[in-house]
Formats: structure tokens, sequence, C-alpha cells
């Protein structure tokens, strides 16, 4: 039987792997040729729930510093920014584009031990259960994710995500304040980031802010 040629059901949307070339730093970072929407979407409400975040830590005297409100801002806009951007056509494009695979998606698992270091040494100081907990269940998640084939992959990476909401709430020791951190953690970088998906494109009602 003869297979169907995919189509969408959105006449305006394409499946299109192309990019341009990267321009500057931004665009290695979230991938080159993003549409206005995408990049609206990702810095719009990331950075208004960021702010709502830190003036609720202030209404509510949790007696942070100024750096640790600084920190704690970049921590922030890092994680909820990122789920935003690793699941945008652009980023898929640009983070699975040929050449990239295992080393390279284990090179960015392995930068984030640092988000979970700077909660420890900012705000849970002598917390390295945390760290070593939440951190080694990232690694051992992605290379389940990585070593699986690609059609397993997301239904993999969706029970590993599932499992890391338990893993959060019932094992680990997790900072006061950031009860939102690992479940958000995890979704950027098990889900958002891991897996490779049809980067679905505008045909003609959206160009490229750039």
């Amino acid at each position: 039987m003869k297979t169907p040629e995919f189509t969408t059901q959105d006449e305006a949307t394409v499946i299109d792997w192309s990019y341009p070339e990267p321009e500057n730093a931004f665009d290695r970072f979230i991938g080159p040729g993003a549409s206005r929407a995408e990049i609206l979407l990702q810095l719009v409400p990331t950075f208004i729930i960021t702010a709502v975040w830190l003036i609720i830590a202030v209404m509510d005297n949790w007696s942070w510093s100024l750096l640790q409100m600084a920190v704690a801002g970049v921590l922030m806009l890092d994680m909820l920014g990122g789920v935003i951007t690793n699941a945008t056509s652009a980023a898929k494009r640009w983070y699975h584009r040929s050449g990239q695979g295992f080393g390279q998606h284990m090179r960015f698992v392995a930068l984030h031990l640092v988000q979970p270091t700077l909660i420890v040494l900012f705000f849970d100081v002598g917390n390295w259960a945390f760290v070593v907990g939440s951190f080694g269940y990232l690694v051992l998640a992605a290379l389940l994710i990585l070593g699986a084939p690609l059609y397993l992959q997301r239904p993999l990476a969706a029970l590993l995500l599932a499992l890391s909401f338990f893993w959060a709430l019932y094992v680990l020791p997790v900072p006061v304040h950031f009860e939102w951190f690992l479940p958000v953690y995890y979704t950027k970088l098990l889900v958002c980031h891991m897996l490779r998906e049809e980067p679905y494109r505008p045909t003609a009602t959206e160009k490229p802010a750039h």
C-alpha cells in the first residue's frame, strides 16, 4: 500500500529544514531565521513572568539581596526562555541540523550543571544533594533518550519527564522558592531541546525577523 504524502491542515505552513547562515551570536543561540512571532513569544512572556516572580519575592519579603535577585532573575530568564526557545521550529532545525548528534547534545546538557549549582551557592548553601540528584537524573534521562530509536524518543522523553516530577516533588531536597525549577529544567532539556521534530515554517504570511 502506498504511503500517503504528508500534508498540513494549514495551507500557510510547510516543513522546511533549510536555514539562513547565522549573522550573530543571538542567531546561533535561538536558531537563525527565527520569525518575529517566534522572537516575541520567547522574550515577552519570559520577561513578564520573571518580573512578576521577583516582585513577589520583594512583596513576600524573601529577604534576598540584590545579588540574589539578579541571580534568580537570570535563572528564570534562562529556564523559562529556554523552554520556549528550544521548542521553536527555528531552534529545531538549527540544533538538529546535519552534524549535530550525540556529542553535541550531551555537551549542551553538561552546560546545565551550572544552574542547580548557582541555586545551591546563592540560596541553599551546602545542599549538594540537590545538585547531584537533579543533574544526575538529567544526564541519565538524556542518555536514555539519545540511545533510543528515533521513533521512540518522544514517548520515552514524555515518560522520563513525568517521572522527573515525582523525583523533584518526593525525593530531592529542593530549595525553598525554587519549587518551579526542576519541572521547567527537565521540560527545557528532555523535551524541548532533545527531541528532533519537524520545523514547521510559515510560507508567505510571516518572514524571518531579519
